[in-house]
């Protein structure tokens, strides 16, 4: 393992994620696009589905991941038990993607690579939802896969993470995790760089903390030190940006993608979005049309637009401390250039998830010293109307909840580091 020191003595080290490429815009990211077409339909259901009767398209742009559901009966509820999703945002070179990255339009690079790959894991009851990011130049073995084009692919024993996506689309990234980590996915999307910009926008921003100013001229981002609220291309380079914090590694760049997701996590929970008809309605129509022009890709299952109101309304009341953000636990191989899964600290976070146990952070928020923590958010309060004189007291609504019975968190290894929703935290720059 590579001997890590704290952000003052640290030495400069190799850096995770750098390529040959003299071009450092080969390394994107999007991130969660899709996970919002799910999260915004939890609420005003009637009229999500109203602007998805109206685009049937979408579920027949579905793409096959090997494991696709039978027709669903027509009920809208919750979920049925846990769901596991697997999230990839990709650097594409097509279209509107080609003008945000100058190693596209200097034709710099090749094929279409999964630059983010999150698995969303989300429990049984009770309810408790956990992202795992895997990094994206871990070395992993890589399946047998069938491209789209129907190319088919050799098994390859150790290969960079990021390649499974131009090999095999969707279905192979979806192969690889299942492999690597044993976990069986039901449902995957991917999302390109202009889907990300699209479902921001639709959001109208999301508010990140930088500790301190930070400048990075390969993404072009300048942001002084506070609390921005970032949308569009801003918002991409915000997600995008390695260099200018932390370490100047992938795995800083992670953590600054969690805190991007811990906070749109709070704002969707917020009044301010779920209870909003027009803003719901704007999250909605956005998706349909990145999923019409090819920017957001959903696998057959998550493609029902019943289904992601079921897993809408499984997700949308979970408590902030139970919903955890944590990176696939590494090493640095030799030469410090790319990264190996340590699969026995793994092992103990994926135990926990089977058996759906709250789980205990020990370790930092960063593993690349991206973030750190500044304080807690607390959780949106549903206010209860007063009943009126002519109404009868319905005792079931306002009889107070049984509490919870206590359990015992596993605490999960310090080399899987990470943060809750409930952690509010900040970039911190490169020092």
């Amino acid at each position: 393992m590579s001997a890590r020191t704290d952000r003052s003595g640290r030495q400069p080290v190799a850096r995770h994620g750098i390529l040959r490429s003299p071009n450092p815009f080969v390394q994107i990211l999007t991130v969660l696009g899709a996970i919002v077409v799910v999260a915004v339909l939890s609420v005003s259901a009637v009229g999500a589905y109203a602007v998805w009767d109206a685009a049937r398209a979408v579920s027949d742009a579905g793409v096959s991941i090997g494991s696709d559901e039978e027709a669903l009966p027509p009920t809208i509820g919750e979920i049925e038990g846990g769901v596991n999703m697997l999230i990839v945002g990709t650097d594409s070179c097509e279209g509107a993607n080609a003008a945000l990255s100058t190693a596209c339009m200097a034709e710099d690079t090749e094929g279409e690579r999964n630059d983010v790959t999150l698995l969303v894991h989300i429990s049984d009851s009770p309810r408790r939802v956990t992202v795992v990011s895997f990094p994206r130049d871990m070395i992993v073995p890589i399946p047998a896969c069938t491209g789209e084009d129907g190319t088919e692919y050799s098994a390859m024993s150790g290969q960079m993470l990021n390649v499974s996506y131009m090999y095999g689309g969707l279905a192979c990234s979806v192969a690889t995790i299942k492999s690597l980590t044993g976990i069986d996915i039901q449902y995957a999307a991917a999302t390109r760089w202009s889907g990300v910009i699209a479902m921001s926008d639709a959001i109208g921003g999301v508010d990140v903390c930088v500790a301190d100013d930070i400048s990075d001229s390969h993404t072009g981002l300048n942001l002084t030190a506070g609390t921005h609220t970032l949308q569009g291309v801003e918002a991409l380079q915000f997600l995008r940006i390695r260099h200018g914090i932390g370490d100047g590694s992938d795995l800083g760049r992670i953590s600054n993608q969690q805190q991007f997701m811990s906070s749109m996590v709070r704002k969707l929970q917020s009044d301010g979005v779920l209870s909003n008809p027009a803003t719901l309605f704007s999250l909605a129509t956005t998706a349909v049309k990145q999923v019409n022009d090819k920017e957001i890709v959903l696998s057959k299952g998550l493609a029902n637009p019943q289904r992601m109101v079921q897993i809408a309304m499984a997700v949308r009341s979970v408590p902030y401390s139970d919903i955890v953000f944590v990176q696939y636990p590494t090493v640095y191989a030799e030469g410090g250039g790319r990264v190996l899964p340590v699969t026995s600290a793994a092992d103990v976070l994926f135990e926990a998830l089977a058996a759906n146990q709250p789980l205990q952070l020990t370790g930092s928020t960063s593993d690349g010293y991206g973030t750190e923590v500044v304080g807690e958010a607390t959780a949106p309060t549903t206010a209860t109307p007063a009943p009126t004189d002519s109404a009868t007291p319905d005792t079931a609504a306002t009889e107070a909840p049984a509490p919870a019975a206590t359990e015992t968190p596993v605490q999960l290894p310090a080399s899987i580091t990470g943060q809750t929703a409930a952690q509010v935290t900040c970039t911190v720059a490169q020092q």
